[in-house]
């Protein structure tokens, strides 16, 4: 994502409007590389100001999501509240054209003096990093350690001196007029496209701006400098280059609905293609563009683990049904081993000992014909006999119990399949530590060790009000369904689930009182989002009231059976 060194100038001029003067009052690390300063201040209020330095996703901006915090904090973050809790941030200062960034705070020490600490943000990908210095610019800790093996260059290790990240050896663009630029252009003197002459000479621009300035300043996003006119084009440059330096706009790209890119001016590359939309703030940008995402990439890592467990257990299951269901058709044909029975016995005199191939009449056959029927050498005929029969009842007898091996696992398989779903949706630890327990009790999870189980809340079902001001309830795995659907509701309030689809159960708490089609409506269209249906058109949703609703003994968590139900048709879309 382009967030270059020309979006964090924007950034941070916008940072700088509120960010000086406020109190830290609380520091948290909910992530590996994610540090939240809950800030005080005259200007901005109580805001949240994240600091990430995720090698995806480095950011810096105030943010209004709800972040999970561990049971015991990071001993980065007890570093950071030891030397920065209480402080007052004094300034935000951008490194020259680079994407790193200064945040200087004026803190107590152990004796009770103000001297100024600083936080400094590298925004760098891969090698993305906070590190807290001390008043005389030594390193006090950082989150990502580089010794002399990772790096000659520069080592950022406690105790050293910081030093800001060395140059690329690239040129400010600010600093060129029309004249310097007509002299550069005039000496590429081998085919290279505009927009990598200009990534390769300036520093801070991107390749999305690269591509935007030559658009701007010759119609096309990779034109060959050597077929330009060097005088228009230089001209242009300067043009485009003056507008970098303010007017900043933040602006989001979408393609299809989904938010793709995003930048710090309107972007004209894509027209056709990609629509964009203009926010009122840099932070609501990033707050707006990163919460999802970093959310989704958050649960996929922490289920990881969870979900190869499950998906080789489904599979596991899924070979054993089409094995048994194959055994289960083999028995089908039953019949005919007791008729060869038969013909073995009523043809006994004609079989000697040793002798692998009967030939014989068949009198099952209307048209009389002979076959020939296969013996066992080692066996008596009555004893071949005998083995057609044994056959024939093994047979009878498999197809019984297969037939209930294989609705046992089409039960076990539509159970897993149903915690598969709740895993995607799962948002919080508490979620996961609610699957991981249900999986734990069924014997999928092997029992961790209690005294290392970090504790975690037990998560409760989501809650909605409708339109028309009924509460509305939602489980978020198989262990809340049970329960809200067995202990927590009334018998006379309504039950939905989507049809033939796993999903959460919904709870309208009516408690008998009539209830509008509105809420009838929207509780459906909460059963269709919060199940695999979630991307479909007119999902079916059945409901009745929670009386209507049993759970068979033995069941699987989340399993029930109803009746007296009636169907209503919705198209899901994410609850507000």
């Amino acid at each position: 994502m382009p967030l270059d060194a020309i979006f964090l100038t924007a950034l941070t001029e916008e940072l700088n409007q509120t960010l000086p003067g406020a109190r830290i009052d609380k520091i948290q690390q909910p992530e590996r590389d994610t540090v939240l300063l809950h800030l005080r201040s005259p200007a901005a209020g109580n805001r949240k100001l994240l600091i990430s330095a995720s090698p995806n996703h480095p950011r810096l901006h105030y943010t209004d999501a709800r972040w999970e915090n561990p049971a015991q904090p990071p001993m980065f973050c007890m570093l950071l509240r030891k030397h920065l809790a209480g402080g007052r941030v004094l300034s935000l200062r951008q490194l020259p054209l680079e994407r790193a960034v200064d945040l200087c705070v004026e803190s107590a020490d152990e004796l009770g003096e103000l001297s100024e600490k600083h936080i400094y943000l590298e925004l760098m990908g891969r090698n993305s990093n906070l590190i807290l210095t001390g008043p005389d610019g030594r390193i006090i800790d950082c989150l990502r350690r580089v010794d002399f093996e990772m790096s000659e260059k520069r080592q950022v290790l406690p105790g050293l001196f910081y030093r800001e990240p060395p140059a690329q050896g690239k040129l400010d663009f600010r600093d060129e007029t029309g004249e310097s630029l007509r002299a550069a252009l005039e000496e590429v003197d081998h085919p290279t496209t505009l927009d990598r002459w200009l990534m390769d000479r300036y520093a801070g621009i991107s390749p999305l701006i690269a591509r935007e300035l030559a658009l701007l300043a010759t119609g096309r996003v990779d034109p060959d400098v050597t077929t330009l006119d060097r005088a228009a084009l230089a001209a242009g440059l300067d043009r485009e280059f003056r507008g970098l330096t303010g007017g900043f706009v933040p602006t989001c790209l979408y393609l299809n609905g989904e938010r793709k890119d995003f930048s710090f001016r309107p972007i004209r590359q894509y027209a056709g293609y990609m629509s964009q939309e203009s926010f009122p703030g840099f932070s609501e940008l990033l707050d707006d563009f990163y919460t999802g995402r970093a959310l989704n990439e958050r649960m996929r890592a922490r289920t990881q683990a969870i979900h190869k467990t499950l998906t080789n257990q489904l599979s596991r299951v899924r070979r054993k049904l089409a094995n048994q269901e194959k055994e289960l058709e083999a028995t089908f044909d039953r019949e005919r081993l007791r008729q060869l029975g038969d013909i073995v016995t009523a043809n006994l005199h004609m079989i000697q000992r040793g002798q692998a191939r009967l030939t014989a009449v068949d009198f099952y056959d209307p048209e009389m014909k002979e076959i020939e029927i296969p013996l066992n050498v080692t066996l008596s005929p009555q004893q071949n006999a005998a083995k057609y029969y044994k056959d024939y009842t093994k047979a009878k007898h498999a197809e019984k119990f297969l037939t209930e091996q294989i609705e046992l696992g089409r039960t076990e398989e539509s159970y897993l399949a149903s915690v598969l779903e709740a895993l995607d949706r799962a948002e919080t630890e508490a979620d996961i530590s609610d699957i991981r327990t249900e999986l734990t009790e069924g014997g999928y999870l092997r029992q961790t060790d209690r005294k290392k189980q970090m504790k975690v809340p037990a998560s409760k079902p989501m809650q909605f009000q409708s339109s028309d001001g009924i509460q509305i309830l939602v489980g978020r795995n198989n262990r809340q369904n049970d329960l809200l659907t067995t202990k927590m509701a009334y018998k006379t309030d309504l039950w939905l689930h989507v049809q033939k689809a796993h999903g959460s159960h919904v709870i309208i708490a009516c408690a008998g009182a009539p209830v509008p089609d509105q809420t009838v409506t929207e509780a459906a269209e909460l059963a269709a989002w919060f199940s695999q249906a979630r991307q479909g058109h007119n999902v079916p949703v059945d409901l009745c009231p929670v009386r209507q609703v049993k759970k068979p003994a033995g069941a699987k968590p989340g399993m029930v059976v109803y009746e007296n139900y009636r169907t209503v048709y919705v198209t899901p879309h994410e609850p507000k």
